[in-house]
């Protein structure tokens, strides 16, 4: 045994030549290289490397080594699939090898372990269902599989493990179960099976089946039903039953000490629940904060002319705090094998490589911490998160091989996966901020979340050092406090710039950067070289964050309906701005959509709008779609059409997707002076905007999100048939048709008004249709498609 001792180096192959060697023990050392095959020549019993560098796979003799009980290999960085001949191992009782990045199922083999006391694989990545024959292993009493890529559902035959004292299971994929039958597990003592898929009710009697419980997490479910009262009669049990869909709770308080219920009630509505425990932590009172700044576990004080709020309330497992109504915070989760972490927050000023104070304080928690900013009104923020890891070293010993890995949620959305804060910060003890801009809040709640989901070490350098770890939180808005948010008000902002930038207008779409025309036209090679490929995707981002704001930030909702190329002003640093609001339409927020007459440009409408008259902001969406294939390409999308078979860019476009070719859309001026990761995403993204369903185009935050590179795109899958081809085809023509019978009804000034933005190749196809007959549809089952029969 050779513990703890800062050891270096690789484990030598030539203890495989010491015969009466039972146990190698070298836990908490710096050793490197791989685990050595000649160790399979020894009679081992135990053969515990937790907490080195090891690196490689695992031989797969040493599934040889017919005496082993033990095999521990916990926080290395080992890999690869799990050895079948490990399953030749009869006598093995321990298991462990949490915190690497095995990958695989788990080998059929491993039935034969039928002696088997603990398995621990938390933190891995392996896959694959959850095996049924984990049922035969009824000697276990530790099961751990949180944080992996298994799939669910679990299966019955875990009844059968009736020794059971920690059953730990979380994320799972696949397909949802109710709850599972754990009722003869008389000595369970912790339950986590978070975030599983289970459905239905908890049983009334688990508070008098189980006993011995004292750690109950089922948070992140689909849970329904009543919550037991039965729970009530065990007095040391922590609880957290949040993000559920129950439809009542026991208790009407939000702080609750050791029972964490946030979001955990399915109703809105119901005025008896208190705000807390509803979805989405709605605000009790008027909405009125626009920022937000908390020192995370520690005192008040003021860091660039900021006041961060105090964050030193004592907080542990299943907890939850709330301040003044303005913000609250939520801890979930026990330290594993330590008990005596009571409050979940840390000092130290030894460790900084920095002089800001801000930093030598965190909030930290084992498996899942929440901010919510509350009651802050609707709008566009930034949300600046401050981290610095103050509990590790950066010598080269044993503590500095601890890995933090937690994942990072705002809004409901992953904006970081496995997150590692020595690492981004390059180093223990320095500050890092992440920024993350344009989160909108559109409630009146703002949730950051941070959540271990099982990977990371968990015992460098002591047992109970993993999980998320927050330095402070700066939440600003990006929009200005003392402008009005009036149509009024932005109407004169666009005349302001109309008046300010026409000249430049005008030159530019002389020159083809705008209003239809191949910006390849010769017109001077010199003006063209201001079109690179930056320029592009900073016009597109700036046309996104425009419609952003008009859908989701401003408080007037606003459809504008005739997005398109020579609606988009420039500035002189070819920043762009939204024009042309002749034909916008307010919508009201308890609307599901509008139901209007059709305005609007030929080649730019959405389906659904162009042939029913059916109108949301996923109409504004549509057409960005089509200025985005626009921009990238250099063409027009009514105007080009590379073969007579294809009525336009967009259809064009949906072929080359098809074919795996979606880069032959990028303009030929631009040479190889292009990224193709860009251009591919902006293309992806162009045609997810313009689905026939606008059920399945993006929300146009999120579509800011996804050109700033913060959310993945998912590539779209475009089919073309008759029947899309059809739809299309309808909808370019039905305006053209309608506009025959309904042109008559413009007025003079909106005649003259339109012409303006009518030139060049959209001359005659655009049209204003006001009507006294637009209605407003409060159905939400309209049908958003025509029948295609």
């Amino acid at each position: 045994m050779l513990k703890r001792l800062n050891l270096s180096g690789v484990i030598p192959e030539e203890f495989g030549d010491l015969p009466f060697l039972k146990q190698i023990d070298l836990t908490g050392n710096y050793l490197n290289g791989s685990i050595p095959s000649s160790l399979a020549r020894l009679n081992l019993t135990i053969l515990s490397l937790l907490g080195n560098r090891l690196h490689g796979s695992i031989p797969k003799e040493i599934g040889d080594i017919a005496t082993l009980e033990e095999l521990v290999l916990q926080d290395n960085q080992l890999g690869g699939p799990l050895p079948e001949q490990l399953g030749n191992l009869r006598n093995l009782r321990r298991f462990v090898v949490s915190g690497n990045s095995f990958t695989g199922m788990l080998p059929k083999t491993f039935a034969n372990l039928k002696n088997l006391e603990q398995f621990m694989i938390d933190g891995n990545d392996i896959s694959g269902k959850i095996p049924d024959f984990i049922g035969d292993w009824i000697k276990l009493e530790r099961l751990d599989m949180q944080g992996t890529f298994m799939e669910g559902p679990i299966p019955s035959t875990i009844s059968h493990l009736k020794k059971l004292i920690e059953l730990r299971i979380s994320d799972l994929n696949g397909s949802s179960i109710s709850f599972p039958d754990l009722w003869d597990m008389k000595n369970l003592e912790q339950l986590v099976l978070r975030n599983c898929c289970i459905t239905g009710s908890i049983p009334d009697d688990i508070g008098k089946t189980l006993t011995s419980l004292k750690v109950l997490d089922m948070s992140f479910n689909s849970l329904t039903g009543v919550i037991p009262e039965t729970l009530n009669q065990l007095s040391r049990l922590k609880v957290d039953l949040s993000y559920n869909n129950f439809t009542w709770a026991p208790s009407p308080s939000c702080e609750q000490g050791t029972v964490n219920l946030i979001a955990s009630c399915s109703s809105s509505k119901d005025d008896s629940i208190p705000w807390c425990l509803k979805k989405d932590l709605p605000c009790s009172k008027k909405s009125q904060y626009h920022s937000l700044f908390i020192n995370c576990g520690g005192e008040t004080l003021i860091d660039d002319d900021k006041e961060y709020e105090e964050d030193s309330r004592k907080m542990g497992a299943s907890d939850f705090f709330f301040s003044a109504e303005r913000w609250g915070c939520s801890s979930t989760g026990v330290y594993m094998d330590d008990n005596s972490i009571d409050d979940y927050k840390v000092t130290n000023t030894s460790a900084l490589n920095t002089i800001n104070p801000l930093y030598t304080t965190a909030r930290l928690a084992p498996l899942s911490l929440k901010y919510y900013g509350l009651c802050l009104r609707k709008g566009s923020y930034t949300v600046q998160l401050h981290f610095a890891e103050i509990m590790y070293t950066e010598n080269q010993t044993f503590s500095s091989l601890g890995r933090r890995i937690f994942d990072i949620s705002i809004q409901g959305i992953v904006l970081e996966k496995d997150f590692n804060i020595v690492k981004e910060a390059k180093g223990v003890g320095r500050n890092i901020t992440k920024d993350f801009k344009n989160v909108i809040v559109d409630g009146s709640t703002l949730e950051i979340h941070l959540y271990w989901s099982g990977k990371g070490t968990t015992v460098i350098p002591k047992k109970g050092v993993y999980g998320p770890l927050i330095s402070a939180i700066t939440v600003t808005p990006n929009y200005d406090l003392h402008t009005g948010l009036s149509v009024g008000a932005i109407a004169g902002i666009v005349a302001a710039s109309c008046v300010a930038i026409v000249l430049i207008l005008a030159f530019l779409r002389m020159k083809g950067y705008l209003g239809g025309k191949d910006i390849t036209d010769k017109g001077g090679e010199e003006y063209l070289l201001k079109l690179n490929w930056p320029t592009r995707c900073k016009i597109c981002l700036g046309i996104a964050r425009g419609l952003a704001y008009l859908h989701e930030e401003s408080r007037l909702k606003i459809v504008h309906r005739d997005i398109k190329a020579t609606n988009v002003l420039l500035d002189k640093d070819l920043n762009a701005k939204i024009s042309d609001f002749g034909l916008a339409k307010l919508d009201e927020e308890e609307n599901t959509h509008i139901s209007t007459r059709i305005a609007g440009t030929i080649g730019y409408m959405a389906p659904e709008y162009a042939m029913r008259g059916y109108l949301t902001d996923k109409a504004d969406v549509y057409s960005f779609g089509i200025v985005a294939l626009e921009i990238v390409s250099g063409k027009s999308n009514t105007n080009y059409r590379p073969k007579e078979e294809f009525v336009y860019l967009l259809d064009w476009a949906c072929v080359l997707q098809e074919q795996g070719n979606l880069l032959e859309l990028v303009d030929p001026s631009l040479g190889s002076k292009y990224s193709e990761e860009e251009a591919l995403r902006m293309l992806n993204l162009a045609l997810l905007c313009t689905n026939l369903s606008p059920t399945l185009r993006p929300a146009m935050s999120a579509v800011v999100s996804m050109l700033e590179g913060q959310i993945p795109v998912q590539a779209p899958l475009v089919k073309r048939d008759s029947r899309n081809e059809d739809l299309r085809f309808k909808a370019f023509q039905k305006p053209s048709q309608d506009s025959q019978t309904h042109i008559s009804s413009l007025s003079q000034d909106s005649q003259i008004q339109r012409s303006i933005s009518m030139d060049g190749p959209w001359l005659n196809s655009s049209m204003s249709l006001h009507s006294k007959e637009d209605t407003r549809d409060h159905s939400s089952s309209s049908k958003l498609l025509p029948d295609l029969s």
